[in-house]
């Protein structure tokens, strides 16, 4: 698990905003979604610019998150997703 002070700064529940960056794939979206419903059931409308170039994918998503561990869990899974480079 992820050392944070996430308990410490924010009040749970809490929606909070995720910023995903990965390689430019037409499902990337869907996979991320399918990631956020297995952590956080609920009804999800991400939105996905490309880079100047198409290269990647900037691809933002609201998760309601419960707890300090639930934000890192969420982190870590959304990370471990195939063509994801960084979550923000």
């Amino acid at each position: 698990m992820l050392e944070t002070n996430f308990g410490e700064l924010m009040e749970f529940p809490n929606s909070c905003p995720f910023k995903v960056i990965g390689t430019a794939d037409d499902t990337l979206a869907d996979r991320i979604v399918a990631v956020a419903q297995q952590l956080a059931p609920g009804d999800y409308a991400p939105t996905v610019k490309a880079s100047s170039k198409g290269t990647y994918y900037a691809i933002s998503i609201r998760i309601t998150v419960t707890s300090k561990e639930h934000i890192e869990q969420v982190y870590t899974d959304l990370a471990a997703i195939e063509g994801v480079n960084r979550v923000l």
